[in-house]
């Protein structure tokens, strides 16, 4: 069997206690503040906004890209109105709103 026989002095041992109670000491204090309720809280509203932030983010992207994808196609590479898209879609937004008008005169009479 081997001798485990602690060769260590009584100051040795005691001051490796008191190194091991601070440890464990701030252990729990940590544990005590990760456990806090405004803590928890906290961590809770971080994460909160950091999906939101996030969300909003790729929305964001996802809007840019169809704009520039929509714009594309009423204008060149070299930024130039393409009238062959733009002047049907301009009479069909205004037939729409003579169809809207129209509708909407008809009844208030």
């Amino acid at each position: 069997m081997a001798d485990t026989a602690d060769t260590r002095t009584p100051a040795q041992i005691e001051a490796d206690i008191a190194r091991r109670r601070a440890v464990l000491a701030e252990t729990l204090d940590e544990i005590g503040v990760r456990v806090h309720p405004k803590t928890i809280v906290g961590d809770a509203k971080a994460r909160v906004v950091s999906n939101v932030d996030h969300t909003l983010g790729r929305a964001y992207v996802g809007v840019n890209r169809a704009v520039s994808e929509v714009k594309a196609q009423f204008v060149d590479e070299t930024g130039s109105p393409r009238l062959e898209r733009v002047v049907p879609v301009g009479l069909l937004v205004v037939g729409v709103v003579g169809l809207l008008a129209l509708g909407s005169r008809r009844r208030r009479r």
